[in-house]
């Protein structure tokens, strides 16, 4: 199954890579595919990429919907309110 969970951009560096936040939990991805994506902006991330800008009002609930699936009971850390 492939899944683009929604993060938030905190940095952006070099070669538009960007260090971006999910629920806590920090990754760097490319904004190769949104050179329009900014600092603070909500995307979604898959495989290393950040796909699509998204309102920051899809990705809280898009957060919360994927907390509500058996396959995040395990990524407890990831999701969890607060992290």
């Amino acid at each position: 199954m492939c899944l683009a969970i929604p993060a938030r951009i905190a940095s952006i560096a070099e070669h538009r890579m960007a260090t971006v936040d999910i629920v806590g939990v920090t990754r760097v991805v490319s904004l190769d595919l949104v050179p329009e994506a900014e600092v603070e902006d909500w995307v979604l991330v898959h495989a290393g990429f950040a796909l699509q800008v998204v309102e920051e009002e899809y990705a809280k609930e898009t957060l919360e919907l994927l907390k509500t699936l058996p396959f995040f009971e395990d990524q407890e850390p990831l999701l969890a309110e607060g992290a």
